[in-house]
Parts: structure tokens; C-alpha cells; sequence
């Protein structure tokens, strides 16, 4: 338990059922998705594989609007494509391919092994066009309430749609 958790008083008890709390999905919504490292902080290599692998599945199993990734957290905003009438691609799904294949090629890339993120994951389905703009905004000053950057525009790590 993180020092963090322990000042906000939440117990191991209490973080283990947070874990296995349903997550809803409801077909052609869009998703604000948060996911975490474990190893801490990821250096500038290993964030721009995370960036190729956010662009990956981009128009094939869903659709991309904005993401933003952390040195040591994912934000992404995105919506799952269709897969047949009235279905849609599994967000744990899209979830489970992101951080497997950008996991396994950071562990290539910098000699590692093991896990690369939390299990877990924080996604809120967006209610409506000011919700998905107040997200959009809060991805993209992250990095300077992180103090990364001083201007937004000027952090490398953004992942936007390729224009078509």
C-alpha cells in the first residue's frame, strides 16, 4: 500500500475489493481511461513504444480521440468500433492488448522482465460533450500540473488520430 493510501486511511481490504469492482460498457460511448505503471517512472524510449501501440489498433478496434502518456501513467480517451450488430470491441480487451504488447516491448527494448503496468485500471464511460471536453483538457495540461513542461504544447508524449 502506497504512503499515499495509507494517509487517505484506505486499507488493503478496501483496495482489494476496488479491484474487483465491474466496469460498465455501453456500446458506441466513449471512455476515459487512466492506467498506471509499476516500475515508477518510464524513461522517453519506452513512453514513444506506448505512443506506437496507442496508434496501433487505432480504426481497427476502436477509435482513438486523444491520449496522453505519462512517465509513469496512460490517458487515453477512446471509443470501441463495432464488431457486429448491436456489438462492440471489449474495452478490457483493447486494454489487455495495449499494455501486453507495449509491456513486452519495453521489456525488450530495456533489457527487463516482469510487469510493466497495474493490473487495474480507472475508466469512466463520458456523459456528454462537456464532460468529454473537460477530460480533453485535463489530458492535455496533465503534463504541466505534472511539471513536466511549461507550455502543454511543447511535452512530446501526445498521441493524436492520424488525419485521414
Amino acid at each position: 500500500m502506497s504512503q499515499q493510501e495509507q494517509q487517505n486511511g484506505i486499507t488493503e481490504e478496501l483496495l482489494i475489493r476496488r479491484a474487483h469492482l465491474p466496469h460498465w460498457q455501453a456500446g458506441g460511448s466513449v471512455y476515459f481511461v487512466t492506467f498506471n505503471s509499476r516500475r515508477g517512472p518510464l524513461p522517453p524510449q519506452a513512453r514513444r513504444v506506448v505512443m506506437q501501440h496507442i496508434l496501433f489498433d487505432h480504426r481497427k478496434r476502436y477509435e482513438l480521440v486523444f491520449a496522453v502518456v505519462m512517465p509513469d501513467h496512460v490517458h487515453l480517451l477512446l471509443y470501441p468500433r463495432p464488431c457486429g450488430p448491436g456489438h462492440w470491441y471489449d474495452l478490457a480487451d483493447i486494454l489487455k492488448g495495449l499494455k501486453g504488447a507495449s509491456a513486452r516491448r519495453i521489456n525488450q527494448l530495456l533489457g527487463t522482465k516482469g510487469q510493466v503496468w497495474q493490473e487495474e485500471r480507472y475508466d469512466r464511460i463520458m456523459r456528454n460533450d462537456q464532460e468529454l471536453e473537460e477530460k480533453m483538457q485535463y489530458i492535455f495540461e496533465n503534463p504541466v500540473k505534472a511539471g513536466l513542461v511549461a507550455r502543454a504544447e511543447d511535452y512530446e508524449f501526445f498521441v493524436f488520430p492520424p488525419v485521414e
